[in-house]
């Protein structure tokens, strides 16, 4: 008997997008540069280094992002306990909305991501990073 899938992903999407702050390509390139701010690339390691990534961004697969911002957790970075903006991407928009959800549960805040993700970013005109395959 086939699963029965009650809830959709594009409807889990939007739940988080009416849950957290979005922000556009354009806002988001404005914010590139600031010392408060921190862009995270949720991406998988293969598409970053195939696409490049926001300059600067800290890159943390989708699948670690709970494990990393934990404090408590053996995994835990840094970065994720910094006093700072937190701006999330991945390639479209819909891992980084689910991810703003959780890291926004988890008292990560601020925290937004850019609507239309990287796609978004390229095609606004910001610029990209070109990111070599590790040795």
């Amino acid at each position: 008997m086939p699963q029965k899938i009650t809830k959709h992903i594009k409807d889990m999407v939007a739940e988080a997008n009416a849950e957290v702050t979005t922000i556009t390509a354009a806002e988001a390139i404005a914010l590139q540069g600031r010392e408060d701010v921190v862009f995270v690339d949720l991406r998988d390691p293969r598409e970053v280094m195939r696409e490049g990534k926001v300059p600067g961004a800290f890159s943390c697969p989708r699948g670690m992002l709970e494990f990393w911002i934990d404090p408590e957790s053996p995994y835990a970075k840094p970065v994720f306990q910094e006093d700072k903006t937190f701006v999330f991407y991945c390639a479209s928009g819909w891992r980084s909305a689910l991810a703003t959800k959780a890291a926004q549960e988890m008292g990560l805040a601020p925290v937004v991501h850019i609507r239309t993700g990287f796609g978004g970013w390229k095609e606004a005109g910001g610029n990209v990073e070109t990111v070599a395959p590790k040795a």
